[in-house]
């Protein structure tokens, strides 16, 4: 960029685009945001449409206010979030991470572990909607929109993946069932694979439809524990019996050695698919 554009901004814009102060600023309005969310999904637990529709309109505001912030504060386009393609790429990532977790759960049901006992009413399906629209709605926004872009201009693309990783992980632990091993093989498995599907696009539909549609399959279809949170029965009746190593424990499936090696091959596949397009970034004193 050129010197004399950057030394005409005032102080003040300088220190507000500034990667740290949007972190501390823009991350906290986000975060406020989805725990207050939160604390309504809980107290319309028993109303799933009310509940849905309260997190689609926290969802909408969020969206709103990144973008305005992109667009006020750091001038620019917002195209992480730009509409054209919207539809395709975030199909694109519901078709990975309901994908990947079926296929979990295929290996566990062959190996005996999962046994379907039989099928809720269809209306089970409900409850799980506003949690995956708030997770992967908010949990992108923060995570990669901000956290990830933020230390990428800083130190790189891959100091980003590795900071915004642990972070997710360790985030975890505030789950009611949250544990050390699941912390890390959220930050494994999770970090890697989403740090990806933003950088395979660099924008965050691939990354909010994988999100939800990993946490949708996991609860509401197959009645599974996600992230040692949410554990709320799906459509299938099932019993999970087996080795922690495997099913997971009390955290769920994501704490399995399956879905370390199964979603930790597809975050390197698309890593590798991101490099070729050049979409992964060196440190700014290599640029």
């Amino acid at each position: 960029m050129d010197q004399s554009i950057v030394s005409e901004k005032p102080l003040w814009l300088r220190v507000l685009q500034f990667p740290l102060t949007r972190i501390f600023l823009l991350g906290s309005a986000i975060f406020f945001m989805m725990t207050t969310n939160n604390g309504f999904m809980e107290k319309f637990k028993g109303t799933p449409l009310v509940s849905i529709a309260v997190t689609i309109c926290m969802a909408l505001l969020a969206i709103a206010i990144y973008v305005a912030w992109g667009r006020l504060i750091e001038r620019r386009p917002v195209s992480e979030l730009s509409l054209a393609g919207m539809g395709r790429e975030w199909a694109t990532g519901a078709l990975i991470g309901a994908g990947l977790i079926a296929t979990c759960v295929l290996i566990l049901i062959v190996l005996g572990m999962y046994r379907i006992e039989g099928f809720n009413p269809i209306s089970f399906l409900l409850p799980a909607v506003a949690m995956v629209i708030s997770s992967g709605t908010f949990e992108e926004l923060f995570f990669r929109g901000i956290l990830f872009r933020s230390v990428e201009d800083l130190f790189g693309s891959w100091i980003a993946v590795i900071v915004s990783s642990l972070i997710f992980g360790f985030v975890h632990l505030l789950n009611p069932e949250g544990t050390i091993v699941g912390a890390i093989y959220i930050s494994i498995e999770a970090g890697l694979l989403l740090a990806a599907a933003y950088l395979i696009t660099r924008r965050l539909w691939i990354g909010i439809g994988l999100h939800m549609a990993w946490n949708y399959t996991l609860s509401a279809i197959f009645s599974g524990i996600v992230s040692g949170g949410v554990s709320d029965p799906g459509l299938i009746k099932s019993t999970i019996e087996g080795p922690d190593f495997l099913t997971g424990g009390s955290f769920g499936l994501e704490s399995s050695i399956l879905a370390l090696i199964l979603c930790t091959s597809a975050g390197i596949v698309l890593m590798i698919i991101a490099i070729k397009r050049g979409h992964v970034l060196p440190p700014p004193w290599k640029r």
